[in-house]
């Protein structure tokens, strides 16, 4: 087996940083619906909900905050978009009506009806062993093109050091076979604001092409190790609603000790089709220095590179009886320690994509020079714009305001 978590998370490269600055912009014909994403009952924000417009590949997610922003193309002639999350039933909402506003959207939880539950299978793993099974009737066999915002952050302590984004297209390949899925950025943007002081910038390898690896049902034996389900033992925890149908939620931990290390997380199962809809998952962090391995591609001699926390979500979301990949966040937290001096760095690196757009046919894959590779830096390939009409008719994921703030503080260091 390939070393799976050098491949699935990609490394952090220690190195210096240049930045430069460019304009372009974009606008066909399109509307737009800003809002928030809010729970009917106690008004709390609902972070990463899913948003679709019914019958097409467009999307986009709520941020951590709630907000959205959905642009659909008026020649769709779309009458209504979806809002879905985990276990609140998903609801409607009229596109013309909602056009034009900023306002607050609701969704209600979804009671579950335990007398729907199915028979459950001899135990938790043979839950697990149907979902594998049943790859090749729930997902799809014939190959996508798929339209994605990407963005990836790099935190120092509290503060915003890198913010990059774009809008990617990705050639998805079949489920049932070969070869792999290709990356290209279509156009991109970013903000770095290192001080002249900083001695250190880490930068994350791979980028959206890392994120590709963790679609954990095409790629079983890259990702968390799920073509051999001896690594884990698997426990059947509840059964909770993904878009209106009961999943069950199954606990997964370590069985074996492995020269990788693997994870701890959550399966979610579809009752009627036996399709994983989501996955929540993080690193084994017990043997720290072996964990470590898996991120750091190189470092300056004397720094000590411990990780903290690792969190990663995938959720497929259905269309006309398939299921397909909807959307990916990773959250690295990590701290740099320098040996003989009195010097400790934190860092977060967050990265997530959201599929925005798909179609099915009159495509190909990508030349070889377009390809976005597991060894480039995302930061150093992406151009720069500062246009704010930039992203034009293409779903985004709206910027939390702590994005939006520090995006005009590193805009004003660079004009000084």
């Amino acid at each position: 087996m390939k070393s799976l978590n050098k491949n699935l998370v990609g490394a952090c490269l220690i190195t210096l940083l240049f930045a430069f600055t460019g304009i372009l912009t974009a606008q066909p014909a399109f509307v737009t619906i800003n809002g928030t994403l809010q729970d009917a009952g106690t008004g709390e924000k609902i972070s990463y909900a899913t948003l679709s417009v019914p019958g097409t590949g467009i999307g986009t997610v709520t941020n951590a905050e709630g907000e959205f922003t959905l642009k659909v193309n008026t020649a769709l002639d779309a009458e209504y978009f979806e809002i879905s999350h985990l276990s609140y039933s998903t609801e409607r909402f009229n596109i013309n009506k909602s056009v034009g506003t900023d306002r607050i959207f609701y969704l209600t939880v979804r009671p579950v009806q335990l007398k729907e539950i199915a028979v459950l299978p001899k135990d938790a793993r043979g839950l697990v062993e149907a979902a594998m099974n049943n790859i090749r009737k729930n997902y799809s066999e014939a190959p996508n093109m798929m339209t994605a915002f990407y963005r990836e952050s790099i935190m120092q302590r509290r503060d915003y050091v890198s913010i990059s984004e774009a809008v990617i297209d990705i050639y998805k390949a079949p489920y049932a076979g070969m070869p792999g899925d290709q990356v290209k950025i279509y156009k991109g943007r970013k903000s770095t604001g290192y001080k002249r002081s900083d001695t250190l910038l880490v930068q994350l390898r791979g980028g959206p092409q890392v994120l590709m690896l963790l679609d954990i049902v095409k790629n079983t034996n890259l990702s968390i190790a799920l073509d051999n389900l001896n690594n884990y033992r698997f426990e059947y925890a509840t059964v909770v609603s993904i878009d209106d149908k009961l999943n069950w939620v199954i606990n997964f931990e370590p069985a074996v000790y492995r020269e990788d290390p693997l994870y701890y997380g959550k399966l979610y199962i579809a009752q009627d089709s036996y399709a994983i809809t989501r996955a929540e998952f993080s690193l084994d962090l017990s043997d720290q220095a072996k964990a470590a391995q898996a991120f750091v591609q190189k470092k300056p001699a004397g720094v000590v590179f411990t990780p903290t926390s690792t969190g990663y979500l995938v959720t497929y979301k259905e269309q006309n009886g398939k299921y397909y990949l909807n959307y990916v966040r990773v959250d690295l937290r990590f701290r740099c320690d320098w040996k003989r001096k009195l010097f400790r760095n934190h860092y977060t690196i967050l990265s997530e994509a959201a599929i925005t757009d798909r179609r099915g046919d009159n495509f190909a894959r990508f030349a070889g020079p377009e390809v976005f590779r597991q060894n480039m830096v995302f930061v150093e390939k992406v151009e720069d714009f500062a246009d704010i009409d930039f992203w034009g008719e293409h779903n985004i994921i709206e910027p939390e305001s702590t994005i939006e703030e520090a995006i005009r503080k590193i805009s004003k260091s660079l004009k000084r």
